[in-house]
């Protein structure tokens, strides 16, 4: 798909396709579930209570290898965006098309760093909340908008775009909203604060199911 052809509206519906599938909603449901349980507190002498700790190194076995990895990456907030900065205030107000180049030789990113990505814009270029367009004539995006551009300006896939979605849309459901992100961010009484205060409870939602 030609990201040239993906308006806010669009991605809309996309992420909200995927966050109804049933392999979206096991990742959102089952990662609670892998984290280790905590171990209970061992008695020492006197009924103190101790650590627990294993009496062989051995014993650290029982967990498979890309079992502690995965569980260790859990653990590792979100990559802050500032490899790269955004471009001016002119690069808010220029054709999208004219950031393709920034693409070039970018590596893909977890969503919830894609997710820091569109939080800065937000940030540095403005939230907007104008019906059905990606920015309005100062440059300020949509929730949608701002993943958008942060895609076209090299930070995570198409596929990144409609994961990160995908946990904006999880985020809403946890607070009882019930619709797509477009209508939440144009929802009457909204403030820039509210949207950047979803996006920082997505980012720890997302980083803690390691995506």
């Amino acid at each position: 798909m030609e990201t040239a052809q993906l308006s806010p509206d669009r991605l809309d519906a996309q992420v909200s396709r995927l966050h109804d599938t049933d392999a979206w909603q096991h990742i959102v449901t089952g990662w609670e579930r892998t984290a280790p349980e905590p171990s209970p507190p061992a008695s020492g002498p006197g009924g103190a209570s101790r650590a627990a700790y294993p009496a062989d190194w051995r014993d650290l076995l029982s967990v498979p290898v890309d079992r502690l990895i995965e569980d260790s990456l859990r653990t590792l907030p979100a990559r802050q965006p500032q490899e790269r900065p955004l471009p001016g205030r002119l690069g808010a107000v220029l054709p999208e098309r004219l950031h393709a180049w920034r693409r070039v030789g970018q590596p893909d990113v977890r969503p919830s760093v894609h997710l820091g990505y569109a939080r800065q814009i937000l940030t540095e270029w403005g939230w907007q909340n104008t019906p059905y367009r990606l920015r309005d004539a100062r440059g300020a995006r949509c929730l949608c908008g701002a993943m958008l551009t942060a895609h076209r300006l090299g930070y995570g896939s198409l596929d990144t775009v409609d994961r990160a979605g995908a946990w904006l849309i999880t985020e809403l459901r946890s607070v009882g909203w019930t619709g797509l992100i477009g209508p939440w961010n144009r929802q009457p009484g909204r403030t820039a604060a509210d949207a950047l205060g979803l996006i920082d409870a997505t980012i720890r939602r997302a980083s803690l199911a390691g995506h």
